[in-house]
């Protein structure tokens, strides 16, 4: 165990608190808690499952953000008392257990400080996300799915609704993409760091000689449109075509031509649907995808074009930015933050908190930077 100073990490850490309680406003939260209660208990709320599923999810949220909060401030006031009485009594045990809970409170505080950092115009938003196998044949396909997994994994680990809405499945085995939701409020700003190539190191399954193979899959991340953006869709712009959903290995899901897909003519964006019964489900749902992908487009055409006015030159994230070595060592390494791991199968069972708190924090420098420059 680390020498530390109790008394001064306890006071550092209540400073540290106090200022995340300052940011994130505390009264103002707790008035749109009691406001988006009054909402939830509308009779006709239901009315519109929809709209009702965003006021439900949001009060969620906030609730479990102000908890969070008040939880740590509880924590914080007790702990001097575990120490304390530690060392009255001379119990080793009640010193480790309240050196363990201070490590804890120290992460816990740390994550949370994290959370104001999402102060972007797009980041409350739910996520968007695509994935697409790159290259590496049937490795990359098969890549491809163990990332929507990874994905889907943090999204249940965290209690947020996830929904597919597409899946393109490869011949032999995995996926050629994937196109799903989070259903969360801040998803969008929580996850935009895990936009570009991950990289696979293994050895390979699918060959025979057990030869090992590097494959690669690319994610794409974008905030889910709102009511509040000016996204015009002219019906004249839009090819659609129907056709039947299909599973792994080709084999049929539906039975009838449920599937939806729509090109955006003017920008080539083609989106697609397959998971609902319903073709006019499937339509609503390929048309929230089309929708986000010309909202992120607007969004990084008014990025260049702010940067092209400044004489800077346009960033993206959108390169390599992982790695996830099997063979012949385990680890999976964030190429831009540092962040390492030595356990892969628990990242890929979506243990990826520590990553993405890295690149909220990069990501807020390298902004930070750039509006200083």
């Amino acid at each position: 165990m680390a020498a530390i100073d109790p008394a001064e990490e306890i006071h550092e850490l209540t400073g540290t608190l106090k200022s995340i309680q300052d940011v994130l406003d505390l009264d103002a939260l707790r008035k749109q808690i009691a406001e988006l209660g009054e909402q939830a208990a509308a009779p006709d709320l239901w009315n519109d499952p929809e709209q009702a599923q965003r006021v439900t999810s949001k009060l969620s949220h906030l609730q479990g953000e102000v908890n969070r909060v008040d939880s740590l401030a509880r924590r914080l006031e007790d702990i001097p008392i575990m120490f304390e009485l530690a060392a009255e009594e001379g119990d080793e045990e009640a010193l480790r257990e309240a050196e363990k809970e201070l490590i804890s409170l120290r992460s816990d505080v740390g994550a949370l400080e994290v959370r104001t950092l999402l102060s972007g115009e797009y980041d409350s938003r739910e996520a968007l996300i695509t994935i697409n196998s790159q290259a590496g044949g049937v490795d990359a396909a098969d890549w491809a799915q163990m990332l929507l997994r990874m994905y889907l994994r943090w999204a249940e680990r965290k209690g947020y609704p996830a929904e597919v809405y597409d899946t393109s499945y490869a011949e032999e085995a995995g996926i050629k993409s994937a196109t799903f939701t989070i259903k969360a409020p801040y998803a969008y700003g929580t996850l935009r760091g895990e936009h570009g190539t991950h990289r696979l190191v293994r050895i390979s399954p699918f060959d025979n000689q057990g030869r090992r193979q590097t494959s690669f899959a690319g994610v794409d991340i974008v905030p889910v449109v709102e009511q509040t953006d000016h996204i015009d869709i002219n019906e004249d712009d839009l090819r659609v075509d129907v056709y039947r959903s299909s599973g792994p290995g080709g084999q049929g899901v539906n039975t009838t031509d449920s599937a939806v897909r729509i090109t955006h003519i003017p920008t080539g964006i083609v989106v697609s649907c397959q998971n609902e019964r319903s073709q006019l489900q499937n339509r609503a749902s390929a048309m929230t995808v089309l929708g986000a992908k010309l909202l992120e487009r607007k969004r990084q055409e008014e990025l260049a074009t702010m940067n092209e006015l400044r004489g800077e030159s346009t960033t993206s994230w959108g390169t390599q930015i992982r790695n996830y070595v099997l063979h012949p060592y385990q680890i999976v390494k964030d190429l831009r933050t540092g962040v390492e791991a030595g356990n892969p199968t628990a990242v890929l069972d979506g243990d990826i908190d520590e990553f993405i708190e890295g690149e909220i924090r990069w990501m807020r420098r390298q902004e930070s930077g750039a509006a200083t420059a």
